[in-house]
């Protein structure tokens, strides 16, 4: 087991952003998080990384609880995100934007580059390593967040929305990346809106909305889920 969270809530206020959620991923897996805009699933993500505190409800990595520890231990631990909206340290290279990451794991400068370098080459950026962040295209972004995450080597990966704005052939693009990531032992929590990837690429889905989990389950079971073809997905879709 990688990751348990056990009926987490977070409320601001009256608002209840998440409400006694319930799901694990296991070791390797690949799982989604779908729900329309508004349904919770960024604030998840912000509690699981510590970003923002739990209201009620415990989280566990690993078997240890880290429901209260703060966003730069559970790093530490093997937990790496993405940013939905892409910010890279935009007046240094896209290598320096990588080795901040990779200073989570090691304080020793040729150790942060090399391992930076060959973080940029699985995400094909590595003939990009001397340009500035802020000159990269949205596509090349995106990649570069992937690349900042892996860089603090973590056994669990949250994917916030990384093939939003994207045209068809980058998100073609994108999905190799991915799985070739999962294939290498990497275990997988993604949210996406594109429906044919998350349904082609993740193992299980949990379906969010209005801050609850509404269902979870195999991509064939979730494309033929009546409350989720009513809440969210509008019409049954295809796995072919």
């Amino acid at each position: 087991m990688t990751i348990q969270v056990k009926n987490v809530s977070k409320h601001f206020g009256g608002l209840k952003a998440v409400n006694g959620i319930d799901f694990d991923v296991k070791t390797n897996e690949i799982v989604g998080i779908i729900g329309p805009n508004g349904a919770g699933k960024t604030t998840l993500f912000n509690l699981i990384s510590g970003a923002l505190p739990v209201t009620t409800g415990s989280i566990l990595f690993n078997g240890e609880d880290i429901t209260t520890q703060k966003p730069y231990v559970i790093c530490k631990k093997g937990i790496g995100r993405t940013y939905q909206v892409v910010k890279p340290f935009g007046n240094i290279s896209v290598l320096e934007n990588v080795m901040v990451g990779a200073f989570n794991k090691t304080s020793n400068t040729k150790e942060a580059k090399q391992y930076s370098l060959e973080i940029l080459k699985k995400v094909g950026l590595d003939q990009k390593k001397d340009q500035i962040g802020n000159s990269l295209t949205i596509a090349d972004k995106k990649r570069l967040e992937v690349a900042k995450a892996l860089a603090t080597q973590p056994q669990l990966l949250l994917l916030d929305e990384v093939m939003a704005g994207l045209n068809p052939r980058e998100v073609k693009e994108i999905l190799p990346i991915i799985r070739s990531l999962r294939n290498n032992g990497m275990t997988i929590l993604i949210i996406e809106h594109i429906m044919e990837v998350v349904m082609n690429l993740c193992d299980r889905i949990v379906v969010v909305h209005h801050g609850e989990k509404i269902a979870e389950g195999t991509p064939k079971e979730i494309a033929n889920n009546k409350e989720v073809i009513s809440a969210y997905l509008g019409e049954e879709l295809s796995l072919a």
